[in-house]
């Protein structure tokens, strides 16, 4: 009888954990979502303005710059409605957490460098603080943890 008791025990348990990760992958879902669509409606409105703040990086090649200011936004306003509406969402987090490995890559990289710079993540200001910057680089790191767990949670099942 103690068995019987201990399994249905065992299995309130396993579905509250499964309640909890279900809450936990939307909510994780809701917020990179969001972020993404919205980080990518003002690079869309002003593409040039977004160029001046990837050349401001100087990281990439001058013929690069156009390219990439036009393509990144679409990338995150098309991956954060996938994510979003659960359309391909694997596909999605992937590019997600691959736009989010490089800003992570070059923000990183600019820090060291004591390369001043404006993101452009939700709106271009010509004023920068390196201790903002570096909040900017926490920030990217805890949204792809989130993916990560999120693309693990979702793959595993």
């Amino acid at each position: 009888m103690v068995s019987h008791n201990g399994r249905k025990w065992d299995m309130k348990s396993r579905k509250m954990k499964s309640n909890q990760t279900i809450v936990l992958l939307f909510v994780i879902r809701l917020i990179l979502s969001i972020s993404f669509i919205y980080a990518s409606y003002h690079k869309i409105q002003d593409p040039a303005g977004f160029a001046r703040i990837i050349y401001g990086y100087a990281v990439f090649p001058d013929f690069s710059i156009n390219l990439l200011a036009i393509i990144i936004p679409f990338l995150e306003l098309v991956a954060g409605f996938c994510l979003l509406f659960n359309v391909l969402p694997k596909s999605a987090i992937l590019i997600i957490n691959g736009l989010l490995s490089g800003f992570i890559l070059v923000i990183s990289f600019n820090l060291l460098r004591g390369h001043e710079f404006d993101c452009g993540c939700f709106s271009f200001s010509s004023q920068s603080h390196p201790l903002s910057n570096v909040y900017l680089l926490i920030r990217d790191i805890l949204m792809l943890t989130a993916g990560i767990i999120y693309w693990k949670k979702t793959t595993a099942s």
